[in-house]
This record gives structure tokens, sequence and C-alpha cells, in this order.
């Protein structure tokens, strides 16, 4: 693989990456490390990469285990996402915008509640958008359990919702 090609296949996945880091490592700094490090290794190994069925899942693999290693190093710190990262809004009414910026925000907190595998599995459907297939793969367990793991995650962080909508919990 060369240059040229490494950049037309392999560098559209670095935003996917970033975010995907930064969903586990908190922190952007740390998340363009994760993914500065996951490309030198992918063109470390570039000769090797036509060996893989899905390119894209070894690269969320590489990236999901080397952010995982940086939670786990001593030096980590976990950030605070700045205000308005995750929420861009055509409206001009600045309520709607404050509201979805909470909801978003309870969502966020809820996920970190979450069993691991539950907040991975749904982390990578419904942020990322990867196909139950590509999750079966990278996490390496049956389609039925992605499906049930993605269920259980959903219907908690709904009844959470919904009970601190009642409840105002």
């Amino acid at each position: 693989m060369d240059i040229k090609q490494f950049k037309s296949e392999i560098i559209p996945y670095k935003n996917k990456l970033y975010r995907f880091a930064y969903r586990i490592v908190g922190n952007g700094a740390e998340a363009e490390d994760v993914v500065q490090e996951v490309m030198i290794k992918l063109w470390n190994q570039r000769g090797k990469l036509h060996q893989y069925n899905s390119i894209e899942a070894w690269c969320i693999q590489m990236t999901k285990n080397l952010s995982i290693d940086k939670t786990r190093s001593k030096h980590y710190k976990v950030g605070i996402i700045p205000e308005g990262f995750d929420i861009s809004s055509n409206q001009n009414n600045p309520h709607k915008v404050a509201e979805t910026r909470d909801t978003v925000q309870r969502i966020k907190n809820i996920m970190n509640t979450l069993p691991t595998k539950q907040r991975e599995v749904m982390q990578m459907r419904d942020i990322e958008g990867l196909s139950y297939k590509e999750i079966e793969e990278q996490l390496k367990i049956p389609m039925n359990q992605v499906k049930v793991y993605l269920f259980r995650a959903r219907k908690f962080i709904k009844s959470q919702l919904i009970n601190s909508d009642s409840y105002g919990l």
C-alpha cells in the first residue's frame, strides 16, 4: 500500500476513530493521541492490511484497545466536554438548545452507568452507526448477544429518562 492508497482508504476513518476514542478517554488531546498512534500502527502494518476482512473494524478495535490503555494509565485525567461541543442547532430558540444539551448530557451520564458491554454496543451502534455484524466482529460476541445488550441499554436509558422527567429525579 502506497501513501496515496493509504490516504484514500485509511485516513477517512480518522474522524470516526477520534469520536470513538473521545467517548472512551473523555479528553480531546488524549483522543487525538490515540488516533495518531492508530494511524502510525496502520502505516507500519500497511503491507498486512489486505489480510483483514474489514479494515474499519480493525481500526476501531485498535482505537478501543489504545483508548482503554490510556484510561488505565496512571497519568490519565478525565476532561470535561466543552459547552456546545455535541449540539449544533439550526433553531434560534435558546430554550430548545438548552433543553437538548441537558438531555444529551443526561443520556451521557446514564450511559456511563451502564455495564461495559452494553455501553460499548450502544456506543458502536447508536453513536458510531456500526452494523450489528461489525459490532459482532469487533467485540467477538454472538449477534444475538449484541442485540440483547443494545436492547437492555436502550430500555434502561429510556426508563431513566422517563423516571427523571416524571419525578424530577
